[in-house]
């Protein structure tokens, strides 16, 4: 693999991706929780009947989906996908550019 690091403009895209990632990770971590442990009592399910809180923990989990899938090397445009877990990887395994810049600390 070599040894090339993203631009500063490559680097900060990425953050961003990941700043967005862990933001709606968190949002959706803690909507889940309150809606399930409130869920009988928002009127969203009963005992047998789970009516509208599907639909709302599709709707909460689609977009972490969404997320893990448009995230792109931003060296080569490689789709880096599912070897992202709430943070981009070490190294794209397509181009083997380190994903941090130079001069950032890891």
């Amino acid at each position: 693999m070599s040894g090339r690091y993203l631009t500063a403009d490559q680097d900060s895209q990425l953050r961003r991706w990941e700043r967005w990632n862990r933001n709606y990770f968190v949002f959706a971590f803690v909507a889940l929780i309150v809606m399930l442990v409130f869920s009988s009592q928002l009127g969203l399910s009963s005992g047998d009947d789970w009516g509208s809180l599907g639909f709302i923990l599709v709707a909460l989990v689609a977009p972490i989906v969404v997320l893990q899938l448009r995230l792109k090397c931003p060296a080569c445009e490689a789709k880096i996908g599912w070897q992202a877990k709430l943070m981009a990887p070490d190294q794209c395994k397509s181009c083997g550019v380190f994903l941090r810049a130079r001069n950032t600390p890891s």
